[in-house]
């Protein structure tokens, strides 16, 4: 934490919802110099692309739907008359799987908050029900598509039984992976089992919060429209910087593929990292929006004088004082990113070509590349909640959660295992449920030929929106703990010195700690016993 803070050698004194300052303007500047960048790579590929293939679309030999087309140098089936043929037949079973997992998250939000006795364990059945019935069916798509691939060996070899191989074998590394998956999600639900229980007190705190701030449940549907909007707009932009390309014949099938060239690759990877950074920080407004509206519901004695929308407090709050330090923060995630999405490309590039012990510290990166960045949002998730109380820059922020963390490390481990653990059931679940109607449509409509790609992007795309919904619960258990910390740390239960918790949030706290091994009651950094605020009006309930 070198860079976290200044010259001071003295923890932070937390002073919650003080006056207001506006932090990391800097990055802020700097975050707004790279939109413009994204928005001139846009206008470019906009003016230079051919916008009759992304409206029209083209089939494999370099054809554009409705219009006649020029012969391709070496490509027999190019240059045909396609004026009549103005109908595109691809990727329509696509368009039901984004909605079904919206509605899927919908779902599963309003049964965490108001069933949550029963939803970890019905959860749990699903997914373990779930997650056997998926791998047998993958198993059984690959062994029928194989029967069929099998019966169509004595033809000629043709460019669609080299997609039907390819696809074939797609189904084969699907099996397996979810086969694999299946066998890990098992082992570590029996070694997990008596934790569930906790999980159940952990919900009930948490919908508490629901209760009060009932705004909360529409955060991730803002979040989710803006992610939509920005994936959209930049997967548009994509599209036509790919048609700005020359097309080339592919030596495999023989099929006509558009490819960049020169200054066009550069674009790709800017628009990537804009991909990554941009995502980041719409995710990370949300954090930042909702850790404002719970530290100040958690901070306000008197409920009576709470805002009268503190979701749309916080949300004016971060535009006016801490966007720089979302920007900051999110800017640190790409930064993690980027080099792990050049080592996944060198390894691609290099398949077939490098020595066992070149792939085996590839991958070895990539991992350890993949854990810091986990690492690192969830101590930007505390920093967020630390700038949302003190008003201070993200490093400063970053350094006072990371102390707090440290002080209360067991604490930390318990509760983030019980709670994100089940969470994560949830998005499998979402995931399952999505790309298990992806496999049967496609399996039913054998005219669609490319399952990788499709079936890659559906479940993406559903852990996506599952993330999008279900972090809001994430997100408000890690600031409860954060209050909750603070509150300990600078309160003793005396009077004029009451702490702000109430008691179901206290017993979550003293229960997990005796799930971790310790059965003595919790003493904070003075030794004092944790007891319940008695008066000065703020409660939970």
């Amino acid at each position: 934490m070198g860079c976290c803070g200044s010259s001071e050698q003295k923890q932070r004194e937390w002073k919650p919802l003080e006056d207001r300052s506006c932090t990391d303007i800097p990055w802020l500047i700097i975050f707004t110099l790279f939109c413009i960048g994204m928005a001139c790579i846009a206008g470019f590929s906009i003016s230079t692309g051919a916008a009759s293939r992304l409206i029209s679309g083209y089939d494999s030999y370099g054809n554009t739907c409705g219009q006649k087309n020029g012969k391709i140098e070496g490509v027999e089936l190019s240059g045909r008359d396609q004026t009549n043929n103005n109908e595109i037949t691809s990727f329509h079973p696509f368009y039901l799987y984004p909605p079904l997992s919206v509605v899927l998250s919908i779902i599963l939000m309003v049964v965490i908050r108001y069933i949550s006795v029963v939803l970890v364990w019905i959860l749990t059945a699903l997914v373990v029900l779930g997650s056997i019935g998926g791998t047998g069916v993958l198993w059984w798509l690959y062994v029928d598509h194989r029967t069929n691939l099998t019966d169509q060996t004595g033809t000629s070899p043709t460019p669609q039984q080299q997609v039907a191989t390819d696809n074939v074998q797609a189904l084969l590394v699907y099996a397996i992976f979810a086969t694999v998956f299946t066998v890990i999600l098992l082992l570590l639900l029996f070694f997990m089992r008596k934790r569930v229980a906790l999980t159940i007190t952990l919900f009930h705190v948490a919908g508490k919060v629901f209760t009060h701030l009932p705004l909360l449940a529409l955060q991730p549907f803002w979040t989710f429209l803006s992610l939509m909007l920005f994936w959209v707009s930049w997967l548009g932009v994509l599209l036509f910087l790919g048609t700005a390309g020359s097309p080339v014949q592919s030596e495999e099938a023989g099929l006509v593929e558009y490819r960049m060239s020169g200054p066009l690759q550069y674009m790709v990877w800017y628009h990537a990292v804009g991909l990554i950074w941009i995502s980041q920080f719409i995710l990370a407004c949300q954090q930042m929006t909702v850790a404002g509206a719970v530290v100040t519901y958690y901070f306000t004695r008197n409920k009576s004088e709470l805002p009268m929308t503190p979701i749309v407090s916080s949300m004016l709050c971060l535009t006016r004082y801490h966007l720089g330090t979302v920007a900051k923060g999110s800017f640190i995630i790409t930064l993690v990113e980027i080099p792990r999405l050049i080592l996944t490309y060198i390894h691609n590039q290099l398949k077939g070509k490098e020595n066992a012990c070149a792939r085996c510290m590839l991958k070895s990166c990539i991992c350890c590349l993949w854990c810091l960045k986990k690492c690192l949002m969830y101590l930007n998730q505390n920093a967020y909640t630390a700038t949302a109380i003190n008003s201070t820059s993200f490093c400063t922020s970053a350094r006072d959660a990371f102390f707090i963390l440290v002080e209360n490390a067991l604490r930390v481990a318990t509760i983030n295992t019980v709670g994100d653990f089940v969470l994560f059931l949830g998005k499998v679940l979402i995931v399952s449920c999505t790309a298990f109607v992806g496999v049967l449509s496609l399996n039913y409509q054998r005219d669609y030929t490319v399952w990788v790609l499709p079936l890659l992007i559906v479940c993406l795309f559903s852990w996506l929106v599952a993330h999008c919904f279900l972090s809001v619960f994430e997100i408000v258990v890690d600031v409860l703990f954060l209050c909750f910390a603070v509150d300990t740390k600078h309160n003793d239960g005396s009077p004029g010195r009451e702490f702000y918790m109430d008691k179901a949030l206290m017993e979550f706290v003293e229960d997990s700690k005796n799930m971790a091994g310790r059965d003595q009651p919790e003493a904070d950094g003075d030794g004092r016993e944790m007891k319940p605020m008695t008066h000065g009006g703020g409660t939970f309930a």
